[in-house]
């Protein structure tokens, strides 16, 4: 795999593991790859960032409006 064939793929992963547990050799491959790639690193952190942010602001959004 090329390096643009393999970032893109390890985004896929890493889009993946937000839902779901990848599956070992998705998840070693993906370790591998973040080990090497700087780049991938900064998306993993990001993607990190906006799922963190999102859970916060459902958080929010449900304490301001309680179904009860």
């Amino acid at each position: 795999m090329n390096s643009i064939t393999s970032c893109k793929h390890a985004t896929e992963l890493m889009s993946q593991a937000l839902d779901t547990d990848l599956a070992f050799g998705n998840r070693s491959w993906l370790v591998t790859h973040l080990m090497m790639c700087h780049k991938c690193r900064e998306c993993q952190r990001q993607l990190q960032l906006l799922k963190e942010a999102t859970a916060m602001r459902r958080k929010l959004m449900e304490d301001l409006n309680p179904k009860d």
